[in-house]
């Protein structure tokens, strides 16, 4: 399919040139597996330099969203671009960081080795690793505290560093736009701190974030923007505007206790 052609029955093709200097851009996707929509008809609009959260209760699409995004899983309709670019000519301009449970953290590999896979693209096809490009490796390893751990097989690692050495393999690709999916899941404290302080300062460098997010507690501490979906998209918007009660009722359904609310301080706004 191709990247802008909007296949939505009874639609016209419009494309996305009010969007083109967005880092993502995306109208109208819709993602079904079997006869059920992941999600439906989803907008959603990346701001340059900002840090979204994509929240909703489980089920709701939010890594579906992004799979969807890359390609990962087949879009039925929609279009996505990438800063005013089809996904195949702006790959290069994304880094992905996958649910770590989707790894297999069996394979035989150095810590060092996985983040040289990020620069596979420079590195061509004979895989030439020069000293300059090691230099990178460490100081992307080095980033997310785990330059001591280079020569480590990776499955000897925890769950937490090893969200640490595959940030750093983000990294490493010298993105402008990073996609993280649960990037805070199931990690300690230290690591979930080493990982927000990385993602702030690529912010501060004028990159752009965008991270599915499970701990509402956190969502004003670490984000400024955020994108509510629960299979459609519910709000978006900056935090200080969409991530309110109403909105968060209305995307969870209802189930958010009384006392997560009080919490989350919200009010009745």
């Amino acid at each position: 399919m191709a990247e802008f052609a909007d296949t939505t029955p009874g639609k016209r093709s419009q494309g996305l040139p009010a969007l083109a200097d967005k880092p993502l851009a995306v109208r109208g996707m819709t993602v079904s597996y079997g006869q059920k929509p992941a999600v439906f008809s989803l907008d959603m609009t990346v701001e340059d330099g900002s840090m979204t959260a994509i929240i909703g209760p489980n089920g709701a699409g939010k890594s579906t969203t992004l799979k969807a995004v890359l390609g990962i899983v087949p879009r039925l309709s929609g279009m996505v671009s990438v800063y005013g670019a089809p996904l195949a000519k702006a790959r290069h301009r994304i880094a992905y960081v996958p649910q770590r449970a989707s790894v297999d953290w069996d394979f035989p590999t150095r810590v060092i080795d996985v983040v040289l896979m990020g620069m596979a693209r420079e590195l061509g096809l004979l895989g030439l690793v020069r000293e300059r490009h090691r230099e990178r490796a460490f100081h992307c390893l080095d980033r997310v505290g785990m330059k001591d751990f280079a020569e480590r097989q990776i499955g000897q690692l925890s769950g937490g560093q090893q969200q640490r050495v595959f940030l750093a393999r983000a990294l490493a690709q010298g993105a402008d736009l990073y996609l993280l999916d649960e990037p805070f899941a199931g990690v300690d404290a230290a690591t979930e701190r080493a990982i927000i302080d990385v993602l702030k300062s690529l912010k501060d460098e004028g990159r752009t974030v965008v991270a599915v997010h499970h701990d509402l507690s956190t969502v004003r501490d670490y984000f400024d923007r955020v994108m509510m979906i629960n299979v459609r998209k519910v709000a978006e918007g900056r935090v200080s505007e969409a991530f309110n009660e109403a909105n968060l009722q209305q995307a969870y359904g209802g189930r958010l206790a009384a006392n997560l609310m009080d919490q989350l301080q919200l009010g009745g706004h």
